[in-house]
């Protein structure tokens, strides 16, 4: 076996994921577990909204005494408020092909799979999913494909998206393309780039380098270093927005929660700029696919715990949580962290055009299937501002230029209003009655949040304007 040491600026998967690190972070997380005076400490450093180590969040993560485990809820909520306001952002996947040569012994999409219809998106019947998601209300798109150098080319997966930004049907626009597919090339990361993507996603499923390859035992996502240095390509091809995520269940949380902070801390060293978002998707029922296989799978209590220490930890990146989570424990998680929701989502190739949900080709089962217009009813209800907002990444606000919006505390002044702005194009376009009704007090009433007189004036004036049918303005 190589020798590798922990080094956080390596480019070498196993030395920035390091190991012999991580079971290190774990061993001191357990014996201090119940250490109050050193569980204080790092709260109190939480506090200062600079975020954690890893190994100060592991042991948070590991913290067996529930009052400190309230203060750490608490503190979640506090530093989501302080940050993001009361907005979610919103957005759907599209699942362009689920071609796949890889064998993932998790996901339904692996090539051995006889039972699933094997299906890729023409570019008219893009424009038909498109067209359908447009007329949800949909502005933000996640892009997704299974990996298959013949089926899904990277020409595919930007032509693709050329359609995709080409639609205007009626009001509608999809204006961010965020896109999920296998790790690539400088090159084609490039050609990415080319296409103004909006963030580059990849999953890492898991970061324990002897379980990933059993779970990827055939395919290019077998190469563990190839897999885990993507990111860093990414942005050494110019996109400096990309998101991270595990897959819970599939090994032990504690190892991958104090491994997804160091990918985090690495980026940090090596490009000055953090995730722009972590996703923390769990491993659920599929077709060919039994999550009780997997005997790591993690209580709803553990999960919303990971969310509350994912957010003191990495104060400024957006956290997302998929339809895969139940209505209940996406209330939950929202509380304590998570900024972004999809709504309305097929996880299947194609079927937004289609009355009844397809199951043939989908990668999960979706456990909340209410409409976008139902969820967005939910959010408003709780009193959170559904955002339909892509105005960062139109005016070059990406990367640490975000960041720095964020940790000034200025995304009251500029996304609090954006949102505000887009939740109305959404109701006049959109939204049904009952929605509408709740929606316009909400506008009103968050008005008042907006801290500078200047910007809540022409607020006031852009919402008689998209009132009025004009559309797409942004601070």
């Amino acid at each position: 076996m190589e020798n590798y040491t922990y080094n956080p600026k390596s480019s070498k998967a196993e030395e920035f994921i390091h190991d012999g690190e991580i079971q290190d972070t774990l061993a001191y997380a357990e014996a201090n577990k119940n250490n109050i005076e050193l569980i204080d400490q790092i709260i109190a450093k939480a506090k200062e909204r600079k975020g954690l180590s890893h190994r100060e969040a592991s042991v948070l993560l590991a913290c067996e005494n529930e009052e400190k485990n309230q203060e750490i809820f608490e503190l979640a909520q506090q530093i989501k408020k302080d940050f993001y306001g009361n907005r979610i952002v919103m957005f759907a996947p599209l699942y362009l092909s689920d071609y796949c040569v890889n064998g993932c012994v998790y996901c339904p999409y692996h090539y051995q799979n006889k039972n699933i219809t094997r299906k890729k998106l023409t570019q008219e019947e893009i424009r038909k999913e498109v067209i359908a998601l447009q007329d949800m209300g949909h502005k933000r798109l996640a892009l997704e494909a299974g990996e298959d150098p013949i089926n899904n080319p990277i020409e595919y997966i930007v032509e693709s998206i050329k359609t995709i930004y080409s639609i205007k049907h009626k009001n509608g626009a999809i204006r961010r393309v965020n896109v999920n597919i296998a790790a690539t090339t400088v090159e084609n990361y490039k050609k990415l780039k080319d296409a103004e993507i909006g963030t580059y996603i990849l999953f890492q499923e898991t970061y324990h380098k002897e379980s990933y390859l059993k779970l990827h035992p055939t395919g290019p996502k077998h190469d563990y270093a190839y897999h885990t240095e993507a990111h860093d390509r990414a942005m050494q091809a110019g996109i400096d927005d990309v998101g991270f995520g595990v897959l819970f269940g599939l090994e032990m949380y504690k190892y991958e929660f104090a491994a997804l902070l160091m990918h985090a801390e690495h980026m940090e060293a090596v490009f000055g700029v953090g995730p722009h978002t972590i996703s923390v998707p769990r491993i659920k029922h599929a077709d060919d696919i039994d999550p009780d296989a997997f005997d790591n799978s993690i209580s709803d209590d553990i999960f919303a715990k990971i969310c509350a220490c994912i957010r003191v930890a990495v104060p400024y990146t957006g956290m997302i949580v998929s339809t895969r989570e139940s209505p209940e424990v996406r209330e939950k998680v929202i509380k304590l962290g998570v900024s972004q929701l999809s709504g309305g989502s097929r996880t299947s190739v194609g079927g937004y055009c289609e009355e009844e949900r397809p199951h043939d080709t989908e990668q999960f089962d979706v456990s909340d299937q209410r409409t976008l217009d139902e969820v967005v009813n939910w959010l408003m209800t709780a009193g959170y501002i559904p955002s339909f907002c892509t105005a960062c990444y139109r005016e070059g606000r990406t990367g640490d230029r975000f960041m720095s919006l964020c940790k000034n505390g200025q995304i009251q002044n500029c996304c609090h209003p954006n949102a505000l702005m887009t939740l109305k194009e959404y109701l006049e376009d959109y939204a049904e009655a009952g929605t509408k009704e709740i929606g316009e007090k909400l506008i009103e009433k968050e008005i008042d949040n907006i801290p500078k007189e200047k910007v809540r004036d022409i607020v006031r004036e852009r919402l008689i304007k998209i009132a009025n049918g004009e559309r797409d303005f942004r601070f």
